[in-house]
Formats: C-alpha cells, structure tokens, sequence
C-alpha cells in the first residue's frame, strides 16, 4: 500500500506514491508522472496500474474546478485527499506572509522540503513552472517573503502578444544569442537568474552567510546554465514537503 502525493500547478498535475522502504524508516518514491489539466480525469486509471493507495495528501494553486476533478477521480479510488492550506507554523517553518493563508500551497510545502533537507541554513527555493518563485527561508525557519515572475512560457506569450512575427521555434541558451529563438530563451532566463541572484544577495546581507540553493520545477533545467549560483537541483521539492506533513497527520504509519 501506498501514500499519494498531489501537486495540481498552474498547467500540470504532478503525483507521486511512496512507500515506507525496506532499508530503513523513510518512505521510497515508487513512481511518479506529470499530465496536463486537460488529462486529469485519466489520473484513476493510471494510478490503478500502480496498485493498492491508502491515502492521498496534496496542494493545489489552480483553483477550486481543478481541485474537483481530481476529488472526482480520486473518489473512483475510494480516496479522500488531505489538501494542506498554508499555515502559519509547521514543520519547523514559521510563514512570514502577511496573510499566511495566501501564500501558494505549493511553495508553502517546497519551503517545509527544504528545512527538513538543511535545518540550520538559510536556504534560497527557486521553483521554476509556469511561474516562477524565489523565496526566501532563514536558519532559524522563517520563511521572510519572496518574489513571483512569469516564467518562460509566460514570457514568450506576453513577447508574442505585444510584437508581430515572434512565432518561432524554443531556442537554446547562448553566450551571444544570434537568432530570435535562442534571444528569447536567453533573454527569459536570464531575467530569471538576475532576480534570483538578488534576493540570494539579500538573503546572504541579512543572514551574514550565503544560503544554500535549491532550484526545483518542472522547468528547471532551462534555468541551471544561467543561474550563476552554486545550486543543488532537487526534481520533488514539493513532495518531500508534501511527505513531512503527512507524517505529522500519521499517514506515514503503514504506507
């Protein structure tokens, strides 16, 4: 039997099972698999294949539509997600939003992630998806605030929206970009590193050390050539979040 983690994004629903290991007290990741809004009500038939799920825990930032589906699909299981609102302690995390409540379940969960990676370190979250995120935790677990910018996909739309003949092709990123799809690819993460690199030199002013670096997202590895800064890539930042709160609900326990 299995524990379900959900992350329901902007564009994408990502899931994971995970199961308590043989080696040891930690759960193992036994499979996971991203779809599209559009493929949600496959998600039953998919995680049939994989066998037996005892319970789901998730976050979700694409609204109370998407969530439904999901709920639907899940109830063909004979599941009932636990989905994690942001809260103003957890895990070692104390959230420093002004409405706590607001932030984004998801980076609620990846900031638990990474204080259960490096407990006593600031730590910089780069999580790079339809939008993008960098937020700020200190040693002691504050999570002091962050910024939000579009990512690529944004970027290249909002260029195709205000200027004629920009449909071309994904480019690549380039020292000297000399066509327009590697100048957009450029262009975009480079904005992206260059606010990266700001809040990390903020974040290092007030902690009096350089935090460690954590890129996480789907598209992350658009981002890792550019970013400048020593960096750890982490592909389940929210999942690992995801698995600390549920062991605080006991859904750990048997799975």
């Amino acid at each position: 039997m299995a524990l379900l983690l959900l992350d329901i994004g902007n564009t994408r629903l990502k899931w994971g099972l995970w199961a308590r290991g043989h080696a040891g007290p930690e759960p193992d990741l036994l499979a996971h698999g991203a779809m599209s809004q559009q493929s949600i009500e496959t998600l039953a038939a998919v995680l049939e294949e994989h066998g037996r799920v005892n319970a789901a825990i998730g976050c979700a930032v694409a609204g109370a539509m998407a969530t439904a589906r999901v709920d639907a699909q899940l109830a063909i299981l004979g599941l009932n997600c636990q989905w994690i609102h942001s809260a103003i302690r957890q895990c070692g995390v104390r959230n420093g939003y002004t409405m706590p409540g607001l932030l984004g379940t998801d980076r609620w969960a990846a900031l638990i992630g990474a204080r259960a990676r490096h407990a006593a370190e600031p730590v910089l979250v780069i999580s790079v998806g339809t939008a993008v995120t960098v937020d700020c935790l200190a040693a002691d677990g504050r999570f002091l605030g962050g910024v939000i910018l579009p990512g690529f996909g944004l970027m290249l739309k909002a260029l195709e929206m205000g200027t004629a003949g920009l449909n071309v092709p994904e480019g690549e990123l380039r020292e000297f970009p000399n066509n327009t799809s590697d100048a957009l690819m450029t262009g975009g993460a480079l904005a992206i590193s260059g606010a990266a690199r700001q809040m990390h030199e903020r974040l290092s002013r007030l902690e009096g050390r350089p935090p460690i670096v954590l890129l996480t997202g789907g598209a992350a590895p658009k981002l890792e050539l550019a970013l400048g800064l020593p960096h750890v890539t982490i592909e389940h930042l929210v999942f690992e979040g995801l698995l600390c709160i549920a062991r605080t609900r006991g859904l750990i326990h048997g799975a």
